[in-house]
């Protein structure tokens, strides 16, 4: 007994290791004396011995037992003991042999083994004996078992490992559009159900969609895990990169009415019903795992009708941004317990997942406001030619006016004259004159009149509109000059979003006259400051440059027709300023600054 602990000491291999899972050991004789001494000392070790008197008896247990070792007697009443250990490791290679033999000669030990037998006694052997060696061998064989499974997890470990290589170098080498996401995500998928990957049976992806509903995407499961559980095989033997083969999955999964595909289609559920599983695992960014039908007191009847299984796991997808989806996966074929290792592992696939989505929609963001911003751009451009074509015809308008103004006068004096003549007693021959003269006058008079009108006749059309969006554009449309006067911007609304009743057009014209004068204002640089505040009542727009200060004398001018301090330029602009103000109801000041000028609008914010 002191050696055998002694022997147990310097074990790898735990007492409670060497028989797990009801394994048991058989102990074959046709001897019942041999068979019981045995029987009753590994008894009192621990170890679970079953008896069996001929081969077809160790059939039978072999067949409904987890058997571990076999001692095996080579004399047996229905067949030849050699004849056993090919077939047993053939067919169940975990199995290991010792045999007993009455025999002690060498070559009888080196047949048995050579037959397939682990270890060779001769009978009779003393009980530690058989003892020591049996647990050697059940170490042995321990350590092969354990051997061969780190062995399969670190294939496993390296097929996940080249997968996210995979996958990263795919997000790194495009940009994602729906189908290239769903080559991915497919891709995931496939890692979590491959033989080499994580052997779920099945896998389902749903995502939260636009109207915050969790909607099922994409499964794979029984009717493609062939090929998913072939796919290194696959790529060994035809040297395909991983997404071609996945490309090539693609046609038996998405797209096609396959039995998963099927079911991950029926899932819809609205963000709102908080109290879901599946919500509750997206939102709180939770894995959450199933275990006989139950996990922390959720519902869980809808998910369990819809898939079938029992025990599943659902891991969060997400970004910091927001929640993006989930993924479910369950053993609903074999039957396999999900591990807590196998749950880690998943989570690493859905991180990955995760990353792409995220990726996916940053990049479907990125090229909708392209569009977009080319669409404001274009519409800019067309604005700022339209601002450029009205300032003109302004212009051209109010010289119009003031010709009319200047010359209304004298033709009706001219006119007046003319019929005062008409009226006396003239010459005969000057009186066709004097009727050419009347005539033409009223003509003219006309022309005037109407033109007069025309010119007047700005007609102001209101509606809801907020004001700061209008200052941007006008910044946009004159954002060349800024940046070649080197201005700097200081813009601050209180209410950014609060409408007032006005004519778009028309205050969009004033706000460009008004910040182009102050640009004007600062040709070596400075600060434009444009604030905007709102009362119950009213609208006040205020816009400091940091340019030349306004002349005393020049003040009371600038508002004036036609008068300008430029080399160039009609001197309309704040002439158009305070017409369009005041067609508004509201009023417009110019406040000379110790540093620059204050230009000052207020307008009625009545809707």
């Amino acid at each position: 007994m002191d050696t055998l602990s002694s022997g147990f000491q310097h074990s790898v291999i735990t007492e409670q290791d060497l028989l797990i899972n009801d394994e048991v050991i058989v102990l074959v004789d046709d001897d019942s004396f041999i068979r019981e001494p045995i029987k009753l000392y590994f008894e009192e070790m621990g170890l679970a011995v079953v008896e069996a008197d001929s081969g077809k008896a160790l059939r039978e247990i072999i067949e409904n037992k987890n058997v571990a070792l076999i001692l095996l007697d080579i004399g047996l009443p229905d067949i030849d003991g050699k004849t056993i250990p090919p077939e047993i490791k053939s067919n169940h290679p975990d199995i290991a042999i010792l045999m007993l033999t009455g025999v002690s000669d060498l070559h009888t030990a080196m047949e048995c083994i050579r037959a397939g037998a682990d270890d060779y006694l001769a009978k009779p052997a003393p009980l530690n004996e058989i003892m020591l060696t049996t647990r050697k061998i059940l170490e042995k064989r321990r350590l092969i078992i354990q051997n061969r499974m780190y062995q399969e997890e670190l294939e496993n470990a390296n097929f996940r490992i080249k997968l996210m290589h995979q996958l990263s170098l795919k997000m790194n080498s495009v940009y994602l559009n729906t189908v290239q996401l769903d080559e991915i995500l497919q891709g995931i998928l496939v890692g979590i159900t491959a033989q080499e990957g994580l052997r779920f049976n099945r896998a389902f992806l749903a995502m939260i969609d636009e109207n915050n509903v969790l909607r099922g995407r994409l499964a794979i499961g029984p009717g493609c895990r062939e090929e998913a559980g072939n796919i290194w095989q696959d790529l060994s033997k035809k040297k395909m990169d991983f997404f071609e083969i996945v490309h090539d999955l693609q046609t038996c999964t998405i797209g096609n009415e396959t039995e998963v595909n099927k079911l991950i289609s029926r899932l819809k559920i609205p963000l709102s019903q908080d109290d879901h599983v599946l919500i509750r695992c997206a939102v709180e960014r939770k894995t959450i795992k199933v275990d006989n039908g139950a996990a922390n007191g959720f519902d869980l009847s809808e998910v369990i009708n819809l898939f079938g299984a029992q025990e599943f796991v659902v891991v969060p997808l997400y970004s910091p941004r927001r929640p993006l989806g989930v993924i479910i996966a369950d053993n609903l074929i074999t039957g396999r317990h999900i591990s807590d290792s196998y749950v880690s592992a998943l989570e690493l696939f859905s991180s990955q997942a995760s990353l792409v989505i995220e990726h996916s929609q940053l990049y479907m963001e990125m090229q909708e406001s392209i569009v977009e911003l080319e669409k404001v751009n274009h519409e800019l451009d067309k604005n700022k030619n339209l601002l450029v074509q009205a300032e003109r015809y302004s212009a051209l308008g109010h010289m119009a006016a003031q010709m009319v103004h200047n010359l209304r006068n004298p033709i009706t004096a001219i006119g007046g004259i003319a019929r005062i003549m008409s009226k006396k007693t003239p010459p005969p021959e000057f009186v066709k004159y004097i009727d050419v003269m009347v005539k033409e006058t009223d003509r003219l008079e006309d022309i005037l009149s109407t033109l007069f009108e025309f010119v007047e006749s700005d007609e102001i059309v209101k509606v809801k509109a907020a004001i700061y969006p209008l200052v941007q554009k006008v910044l946009l449309l004159l954002q060349h000059e800024i940046n070649e006067q080197g201005v700097e911007l200081d813009v601050y609304f209180t209410k950014p979003d609060t409408e007032s009743l006005i004519d778009i057009d028309q205050i969009s014209k004033m706000l460009a006259h008004i910040i182009r004068n102050s640009v004007e204002a600062m040709p070596h640089g400075g600060v434009l400051k444009i604030r905007g505040t709102y009362t119950d009542d009213w609208f006040k727009l205020v816009i400091n440059d940091s340019g030349k200060s306004i002349a005393e004398g020049v003040r009371a001018k600038v508002a004036e027709p036609f008068y300008t301090t430029k080399t160039y330029g009609t001197g309309m602009g704040l002439t158009i300023v305070e017409r369009i103000v005041k067609a508004h109801g509201g009023n417009f000041t110019i406040n000379p600054q110790e540093n620059g000028t204050e230009v000052v609008v207020n307008l009625p914010n009545i809707l």
